[in-house]
């Protein structure tokens, strides 16, 4: 009985190769953006929930430019967010976008959002 061999032609290979490639750097350049996106919304969070009733604006950003100098975030500064208040809690949202270059004149555009509303 003869044996089929089994495997992958060099072209195959090259072309799994490039695939994995394009992959990975789009995971390389894109995971960063949604790891701040996470520390941002966490910082919202634990801003609102140590936030006075009767806080100011001004007091309620000040003091996320001080969680976000503690937690290195850059994408959002304290003037992008909208601070309200809902049934006597502060609620703090944000909304910003992040251009991703990728190779010469093409770019990934992500739009984030969040809110300190759980």
């Amino acid at each position: 009985m003869k044996r089929q061999q089994l495997g992958m032609t060099l072209s195959g290979l090259l072309g799994a190769a490039f695939a994995i490639a394009i992959v990975a750097l789009l995971v390389m350049k894109v995971a960063p953006e949604y790891y701040e996106h996470r520390q941002i919304v966490s910082a919202v969070r634990k801003v609102a929930a140590n936030a006075r009733a009767d806080a100011s604006v001004k007091e309620v950003r000040d003091a996320f430019d001080r969680q976000a100098n503690v937690d290195y975030i850059s994408a959002v500064d304290s003037d992008a967010l909208e601070v309200t208040k809902e049934g006597g809690r502060i609620v703090i949202s944000f909304s910003y976008e992040k251009r991703i270059p990728l190779v010469a004149n093409v770019s990934l555009l992500l739009d984030f959002s969040g809110s300190s509303k759980e």
